[in-house]
């Protein structure tokens, strides 16, 4: 029986030290569930390339590729790109003749990218493969990073406004910002987006904008909504009008709650309007991006359930945030992965529930 295991969102060379896998004793947990599996997939965002150069993104994720190769030697590891780690098939995507996109495009690493030529020099002696946007695991099992969904989210995000803005460029005649119903279609709306932030990147000092921080700073403003400076006080009285205004100009469907429970469901309704724009036609359709893994216990099913029939299943992300990780219960807790074996729909795994915050977050 052929097993595949799927991680996401590793993020290794974090600036901050948040990518886990540095941490005592986690990598030993990951590459213990590789025991009996045939297959790694990397499902996107393997690298931080928007926090620093290619290189010194490379030379801090070494270790960790190479105990990975290590432990998959002649065994096959799928890279699949995803947002913060699009790069990695620039050069390919540059080349490629006038076909359309399809679900999945296979080619190696060396046609990909210098940089996943690179990865896959220190995950050597595994075989490694390139697959975008997505990969077909077996029988109507499809996986994808998702970072698609990113303009079909309610949630405000300045990722989410700059892609709706790249869109009114990208698109061709009167179409509307988010009229996308090919790969191609997407690629032309968030491609231009992720080439200015990791050029941006690349000059080794990118701002809180391109890698993420201004983010989470807005956010836990919008949740605190007391103390601190004036202006931080003032942020959660005017976001609301600033949502109307976003809406207003054409750039919405957005929505001013902002709570873990609206952020699952938005990502879940977005996910699945991928699922439909793209036409993927598959029982189970598994992705990252989001770092929400599921589906858990505790979760709805119906939320997981695309209208179409469609199962959806998140693979989480090996990152630590304080800010939306309490506890090892938590579905934004580092250490999720989903294993996916022949005749069995994906199965979540929790890989670091034994792991308390004191362990995973970054020094300092």
């Amino acid at each position: 029986m052929a097993r595949t295991l799927l991680v996401s969102d590793l993020h290794l060379g974090t600036r901050a030290g948040s990518d886990v896998l540095r941490r005592d004793g986690v990598a030993e947990k990951l590459l213990g569930a590789l025991e009996g599996v045939d297959r790694l997939v990397l499902l996107g965002d393997t690298l931080e390339l928007r926090q620093g150069k290619a290189h010194s993104v490379l030379a801090s994720a070494r270790g960790v590729l190479e105990r990975l190769g290590e432990r998959m030697a002649g065994r096959q590891i799928v890279l699949v790109p995803g947002n913060h780690d699009h790069a990695l098939i620039d050069s390919w995507l540059a080349r490629r003749d006038g076909d359309p996109l399809g679900l999945e495009q296979r080619c190696t690493p060396s046609e990909a990218s210098f940089i996943a030529a690179e990865m896959a020099s220190m995950l050597a002696p595994a075989a490694v493969e390139v697959a975008y946007p997505g990969i077909w695991l077996g029988d109507r099992i499809y996986a994808m990073h998702g970072h698609q969904l990113d303009l079909h989210m309610t949630v405000p995000t300045i990722e989410r406004v700059a892609v709706a803005l790249s869109g009114r460029v990208s698109l061709d005649g009167a179409r509307r910002w988010d009229d996308v119903h090919s790969v191609d279609d997407y690629e032309a709306v968030i491609a231009p987006v992720y080439a200015w932030v990791h050029a941006a990147a690349q000059s080794g000092r990118p701002s809180e904008t391109v890698d993420g921080g201004r983010t989470v700073k807005a956010w836990n403003a919008l949740r605190s909504r007391r103390g601190g400076a004036i202006g931080a006080r003032a942020f959660p009285l005017a976001f609301p009008w600033l949502v109307r205004a976003a809406n207003a100009a054409g750039l919405g469907p957005l929505r001013s709650e902002l709570s873990p429970q609206e952020l699952r469901r938005a990502g879940l309704r977005a996910q699945s309007v991928v699922v439909e724009r793209l036409g993927i036609d598959a029982g189970h359709v598994i992705f990252g991006h989001t770092h929400r893994a599921g589906m858990l216990d505790e979760d709805e099913p119906a939320e997981w359930l695309t209208p179409n029939g469609v199962r959806l299943h998140n693979t989480g992300c090996w990152v630590f945030s304080s800010t939306f990780a309490n506890g090892p219960q938590s579905p934004y807790w580092p250490g999720y992965a989903v294993l996916v074996a022949d005749g069995e729909p994906p199965r979540l795994l929790r890989l670091l529930e034994s792991f308390e915050a004191a362990q995973l977050k970054p020094a300092g």
